[in-house]
């Protein structure tokens, strides 16, 4: 009994929140809700990809080299680009999912991304410059080695409707370096 009270208490207040919205306050809240046309542009790599990546790990040693099948889907009524990466990394499987959106309100891109290569999350922020059709995005990934984290970088370039291209940024000993390069090329 005391859970349908509060479930009805709960709906109540809810229903006078949105009645004391102002008519200006319910617009910024449909603006922020509802995918524009960079949402439209990201569904446009909807579909499967083939991804060629170099990787340095060490950069004064030769990179390795790999390949994954990417698949890009739009989610949550278009609102965000769910992506997941499935092949071979270093002679082992590799599977990735990331999640690419637009904060309408904030105006920036935010990416995150994990992978069966580690436990934790990488989260990144960012903007479009239209010149080169690209997103700048920044954020953070932890350094294993020390358990803290580090700045890390992520240009993604959108070549064409069928041509992508990424590199990756990391930090090593204070220094940024490029760690990671990759093709990706819709089937």
């Amino acid at each position: 009994m005391k859970t349908k009270i509060f479930v009805i208490s709960l709906l109540l207040s809810a229903c006078n929140f949105l009645q004391a919205q102002s008519e200006k306050e319910m617009q910024a809240w449909m603006d922020y809700m509802t995918p524009g046309d960079v949402h439209k542009m990201l569904a446009k790599a909807d579909g499967e990809w083939l991804s060629e990546a170099t990787m340095w790990m060490d950069p004064a040693a030769p990179p390795t080299k790999s390949t994954a099948t990417v698949v890009n889907k739009m989610i949550l009524g278009g609102r965000y680009q769910y992506s997941t990466f499935s092949g071979n990394m270093m002679g082992m499987p590799f599977e990735g999912i990331s999640i690419l959106g637009y904060d309408n309100a904030k105006k920036i891109y935010l990416n995150t991304w994990i992978d069966n290569m580690g436990t934790g999350i990488m989260m990144m922020e960012g903007t479009w410059d239209e010149a080169s059709k690209t997103i700048n995005l920044k954020g953070k990934m932890v350094d294993p080695t020390t358990g803290k984290d580090e700045d890390v970088r992520e240009v993604f370039k959108l070549v064409d409707d069928k041509t992508q291209t990424m590199e990756m940024y990391g930090t090593k000993d204070g220094k940024e370096i490029k760690f990671m390069e990759a093709k990706l090329t819709k089937k």
